[in-house]
């Protein structure tokens, strides 16, 4: 029997895992061609889901199939191609899925940009990508997640948010999304952040009763990953500050746990870190503020 309760840092995606079976569960992961989404794409892949590996880039996401299939070559991992900054790129994806059954969905992608920019709907970038694409992914995906079964409920939604969305405290609607005079790179990266948080925090109150469960969490800090990728001072900080952290199937661990945890009440609507639960913010808690950035996420994607 797993003990759900003794994992923690150290612990790692492939641990969490082990000894389940995860055959006729189909799964998809968000920015799974590198860092912590490829080690948690590929370790459910290879204890038996049907693992989507949705990637913007074509290349780096079918090379990331063909290394999971190299390591485990009876995995059902697939690339599909899917550009969160792009709402239309996010329908056409979420298309293919519309008679399956999704049983979880792993929001993992995400960017830091040294510089403001603008998605392809005109609003800041690190926002865009983090959240209102992810919003928009599964909204689409709904009727899906809601489709699916099994003894754990229906379908799973899971953010992987960060402790950055404890800064800003509060989410700034006269300043959100910031704009080229307002922006800086933490507080656009906090502010995403803290939407994962909010988004999830609402999915649960919003669809938890309908079979629906969603919850949040941080992976570890400065894993090693691609998410600096629009910031060579980013990258360069993970890089030198790797060997005292976790590394990406560590940081996978997290998100593995949420994904596949049988007692879907003990992890809907929390917080996850280290494999276990932790309190949020106290801001990520109002939901005043969720329903108010639920309601605005909707204008942006209408």
């Amino acid at each position: 029997m797993t003990d759900w309760n003794g994992f923690d840092h150290k612990t790692t995606g492939d641990e969490v895992v082990s000894g389940i079976d995860l055959a006729g569960k189909l799964m998809i992961v968000t920015g799974a061609n590198t860092g912590i989404g490829y080690e948690a794409a590929r370790a459910l892949s290879a204890a038996g889901a049907r693992v989507i590996f949705a990637c913007r880039n074509e290349e780096t996401g079918r090379a990331a199939v063909k290394r999971t299939i190299d390591q485990h070559p009876d995995s059902n991992a697939e690339f599909r191609r899917l550009d969160l900054g792009s709402l239309e790129s996010v329908r056409r994806f979420a298309s293919e899925f519309e008679e399956e059954a999704v049983d979880v969905l792993i929001c993992n992608a995400g960017l830091i940009n040294k510089d403001y920019q603008t998605a392809e709907n005109g609003i800041e970038q690190t926002v865009s990508v983090c959240h209102i694409g992810h919003f928009l992914l599964t909204q689409q995906l709904l009727p899906s997640l809601l489709r699916a079964g099994g003894d754990a409920g229906a379908g799973r939604v899971v953010m992987v948010a960060s402790e950055s969305h404890r800064q800003p405290k509060k989410l700034d609607f006269d300043k959100f999304p910031l704009s080229a005079e307002t922006f800086s790179v933490l507080e656009s990266y906090g502010q995403s952040k803290l939407c994962n948080v909010l988004f999830a925090n609402e999915l649960h109150r919003r669809y938890f009763d309908k079979g629906l469960s969603a919850c949040s969490l941080h992976p570890g800090n400065l894993v090693t990953t691609d998410i600096g990728r629009g910031s060579l001072l980013m990258r360069l900080g993970m890089l030198l500050a790797s060997p005292f952290t976790k590394n990406a199937n560590q940081g996978a661990a997290t998100t593995v746990v949420c994904a596949v945890h049988p007692d879907r009440a003990a992890i809907s609507g929390e917080y996850y870190s280290h494999c276990q639960p932790k309190r949020p913010s106290q801001e990520s808690q109002d939901e005043a503020v969720a329903e108010r950035l639920w309601k605005m996420s909707e204008g942006w994607v209408a």
